[in-house]
C-alpha cells in the first residue's frame, strides 16, 4: 500500500479491513467508508474543513455527561435517530408508533404506584393522565412497565431545575389487570433543545429553531411485544411542524382536555383549573424468534 492517490486509497483502505471476522461488522464498515470517501470527494473538503470536522465532533464528545448526550441529540437533529427508528419499527396503522428516545431519559427513576403525583411539587398546571395498553385485538395487556417522562411548566427537566434533588415528573408504572395505568403531574410546556454546544453552533448556522413542541415521552414494554419509545404532543402546540429532532407524527398528536376549577373528571382532586390526557396504547406482538 504505496504511492497511494485519491483515485486508489479507498479499495485500500477497505483491502486493509479484509480480515474483519463478523461478516455484518465487515459490511457495515467498508460502506462505511465508501460513504465516507464518497463524501470527501463530492464536496472537495479542505484540511481546513476537515480538522473544523474533527473538532465539532471532539467537542461533541467532551460535551457529553452521564445526564447529558451531545451526540444522541446530534443525531437527533440530523434525523439519523427518526431514521433508524423508521427502517428498524415498520409498525401497522393500527399500532401505536415509535418516536424519538431523547437525551433525558433515566435509568435511575423511582418505581410509583398507579395515579401518584410525580410532580415533586414543582410548579404547573396539574395534569392528570389516564392511560390503557392493549393488544391488537384490543385486549388489555397486564403488568407492562411504564416509564414516563416529561418537561415542566418552563420546559426544563428535572435534570436543570436549580435545587432539585430527587427526579421529578418521571417514573416507572406497571398497567393493572385491565391493562390501566394513571399518574398525575404537571402539564409540560415546549421548550429549546440544549443550544449552548456543538449542537447548537449547528442549528445556528443552518438557520433552524432550537424550539420543541411540548410532550410526554412513554416508554412501553411488555413481554410477548415490541417495545414502544414514543411521546404525545398537545395538538394546539406552535412547534408541530418545526420539532428540530423530527419526532412529531400526527398519529402522536393529542387532545390535552382543559378544565376549569371545580369542573371535570377530577374537581375533586384540584382547587385549579387543570388537565387532563387519554390515551390508549396499541402493541404489535413480537416477531416470530
Amino acid at each position: 500500500m504505496r504511492d497511494l492517490t485519491s483515485d486508489t486509497i479507498t479499495e485500500a483502505v477497505i483491502a486493509a479491513m479484509q480480515d474483519t471476522k463478523d461478516a455484518r461488522t465487515a459490511k457495515i464498515l467498508e460502506s462505511l467508508v465508501r460513504h465516507a470517501h464518497s463524501f470527501v470527494r463530492e464536496v472537495g473538503l479542505t484540511e481546513q474543513e476537515w480538522a473544523q470536522g474533527v473538532d465539532f465532533l471532539t467537542r461533541t464528545g467532551q460535551k457529553c455527561t452521564p445526564t447529558r448526550q451531545e451526540f444522541i441529540l446530534l443525531s437527533d437533529v440530523l434525523g439519523i435517530t427518526m431514521l433508524v427508528d423508521a427502517l428498524n419499527n415498520q409498525r401497522s396503522a393500527e399500532a401505536t408508533q415509535n418516536s424519538v428516545l431523547g437525551p433525558f431519559f433515566r435509568d435511575d427513576r423511582p418505581h410509583h404506584p398507579d395515579a401518584a403525583d410525580i410532580s415533586e411539587g414543582l410548579p404547573g398546571t396539574p395534569m392528570f393522565f389516564e392511560g390503557q395498553v392493549v393488544d391488537h385485538a384490543g385486549a388489555p395487556v397486564a403488568g407492562a412497565s411504564v416509564d414516563v417522562w416529561h418537561s415542566d411548566a418552563e420546559g426544563h427537566y428535572d435534570m436543570d431545575v436549580p435545587g432539585l434533588v430527587d427526579p421529578a415528573m418521571r417514573g416507572l408504572f406497571r398497567t393493572d389487570e385491565s391493562g390501566h395505568f394513571s399518574f398525575r403531574s404537571i402539564r409540560p410546556a415546549s421548550y429549546p433543545i440544549p443550544g449552548d454546544g456543538p449542537v447548537g453552533e449547528y442549528m445556528s448556522a443552518t438557520g433552524r429553531s432550537l424550539m420543541r413542541p411540548a410532550h410526554v415521552h412513554l416508554l412501553i414494554d411488555a413481554p410477548g411485544f415490541q417495545r414502544v419509545t414514543s411521546m404525545l404532543f398537545p395538538s394546539t402546540d406552535e412547534y408541530l411542524d418545526a420539532d428540530p429532532v423530527f419526532g412529531v407524527k400526527q398519529s402522536l398528536v393529542a387532545a390535552f382536555d382543559s378544565y376549569e376549577a371545580g369542573d371535570g373528571p377530577h374537581s375533586g382532586l384540584t382547587d385549579e383549573a387543570y388537565t387532563v390526557l387519554r390515551r390508549t396504547f396499541v402493541l404489535e406482538p413480537s416477531p416470530a424468534g
